[in-house]
């Protein structure tokens, strides 16, 4: 073989692994997603959607590099379908798992303590052994964190504000860890302020009608909706007994503001499953979950509905929420 024919032809074989190597698709990632509340929750949807536009920005896509198993376990479910989805979403092996607010924490740690899981709205991730630290998990968790406990506090002073008269306060909680520590906060305020506080368990819709009814027989009360998942599934049912029974009402969440609840001050959730996309991305391209720091919130807003008549429905164009970032 003459010399110019076979470097040519060195050349050409040399050549064949890199013209292959662009003409293959993308390598599919496999992540997951578990969400204590029902599929068609508004809420949840938004968040999800925060979370997807932000893996579109790093260059995800569903169907070219990206697969995602979703599992979503209503509260209604209890604590046993939770663990069971997490360890559904935990057989499918996939490379990190963002998990949404509530119990889902908890339940994948039991389900893996190898896979990386996100978190997007934790709640004293150090106090409830979900991290050794906030500045280095040093597990298979990291994520943000949803608020810190001092946010409870402001509820009460909010409350007291735009309703002076309220001497009595019904507090919606879950009977977890979390609400212990917004309860101790909300009473540290309460106590100064002379007002007096009664504990409302938020799980189940009947024996959450009945409670409030009860509460708003005397006069002088308002409410605060404190963070769960709970208050979340029965946000239609809260809105509807606080108008009823015109007991002036804090929420957690944004979203009640939006259906027609009176006030929230709260961090902007979806731009915490936004950030959340930032770290499935660095997990994905090798990082530790064990080196990234959990985070806090960056961005809170007051939302204040204008609009007296409100409901079910958002405010009309004339009486839009108004918002203030901090």
């Amino acid at each position: 073989m003459k010399r110019r024919a076979f470097i040519a032809l060195i050349g050409g074989a040399a050549a064949w692994p890199l013209a292959a190597r662009a003409q293959q698709p993308d390598l599919m990632r496999r992540i997951g997603v578990l969400m204590n509340t029902a599929a068609d929750e508004p809420e949840a949807q938004a968040r999800l959607t925060a979370f997807m536009q932000g893996l579109q920005e790093l260059g995800w896509a569903v169907g070219r590099n990206l697969r995602v198993d979703y599992r979503w376990s209503p509260v209604p479910g209890g604590f046993a379908r939770l663990q069971k989805d997490a360890a559904e979403l935990v057989a499918l092996r996939p490379e990190v798992i963002l998990a949404g607010v509530g119990a889902t924490i908890p339940a994948l740690q039991r389900a893996t303590r190898t896979i990386p899981v996100v978190m997007a709205q934790g709640i004293d991730p150090v106090g409830n052994s979900y991290v050794e630290s906030l500045a280095r998990p040093g597990g298979n968790t990291t994520g943000f964190i949803q608020f810190e406990y001092s946010l409870a506090g402001k509820w009460m002073e909010l409350l007291k504000e735009v309703a002076p008269g309220v001497t009595r306060v019904g507090v919606l909680r879950e009977p977890a860890a979390a609400a212990i520590g917004q309860w101790a906060m909300i009473q540290a305020v309460a106590q100064p302020l002379g007002a007096e506080l009664k504990p409302i368990d938020a799980r189940d819709a009947d024996e959450l009608e009945r409670s409030i009814t009860a509460f708003a027989r005397a006069p002088n009360g308002g409410l605060i909706v404190a963070v769960s998942a709970a208050a979340l599934t029965h946000r239609d049912l809260i809105i509807t007994l606080a108008a009823r029974y015109r007991l002036p009402t804090v929420y957690a969440y944004r979203v009640f503001v939006t259906y027609g609840g009176l006030m929230t001050y709260s961090p902007d959730i979806p731009s915490q499953y936004r950030r959340a996309a930032g770290y499935v991305d660095r997990i994905l391209k090798g990082e530790s979950p064990a080196d990234l720091p959990v985070q806090a919130p960056t961005k809170y807003e007051l939302v204040i509905n204008l609009s007296e008549g409100a409901r079910h429905r958002p405010a009309p164009d004339s009486a839009r929420p108004r918002r203030r970032g901090d």
